[in-house]
């Protein structure tokens, strides 16, 4: 069964998980896994070993239509990596609060090895090649968020340099 719905969506509105999941596996009798990633917005930022900045808001800004193309291209890359039977994408932009759900990264397979997988994947890059760009609010006033050697480093390990190392 295909997936009918859009596999990536770009938002500045929340979403709801449990739609966003029944819609992916939209009654495919294969699915025996569904993996899911919520990330959301903290109120820390760790910046070095010791360091934490408190986090009044997160501002992410993309490049429409190619951060639509740029993920899309990954999860059929994913679709060739393992085995699966769909992938969905949403992530927000605009300003958000610290709790807001920030990004969905949902998977289906029929075994949970390839969905989890599959979803760790895409969530690598995601944090280091999808043309976001991040702007945290603190006490001290905003600044872009740069890029963790630590995501670079999760990338890597599927054998994709970071194009920001």
């Amino acid at each position: 069964m295909a997936q009918t719905s859009p596999r990536v969506r770009i938002q500045h509105g929340t979403f709801d998980v449990s739609q966003e999941i029944s819609e992916l596996q939209a009654h495919d009798p294969r699915v025996g896994a569904v993996c899911t990633f919520l990330g959301t917005v903290r109120d820390r930022n760790v910046q070095g070993a010791t360091h934490a900045a408190s986090v009044q808001s997160l501002e992410l800004e993309h490049y429409p239509g190619m951060t639509e193309k740029s993920i899309e291209a990954m999860i059929d890359e994913a679709h060739h990596r393992f085995d699966i039977f769909g992938a969905r994408v949403v992530h927000r932009i605009g300003v958000l609060a610290p709790t807001e759900p920030v990004v969905l990264v949902a998977v289906t397979s029929a075994h949970r090895g390839a969905s989890f997988q599959a979803c760790e994947f895409l969530m690598d890059y995601l944090k280091t090649q999808a043309p976001f760009w991040k702007k945290e609010q603190t006490p001290q006033g905003a600044h872009w968020v740069d890029a963790r050697v630590s995501d670079d480093a999760a990338l890597a390990r599927w054998g994709i340099a970071a194009r920001n190392a």
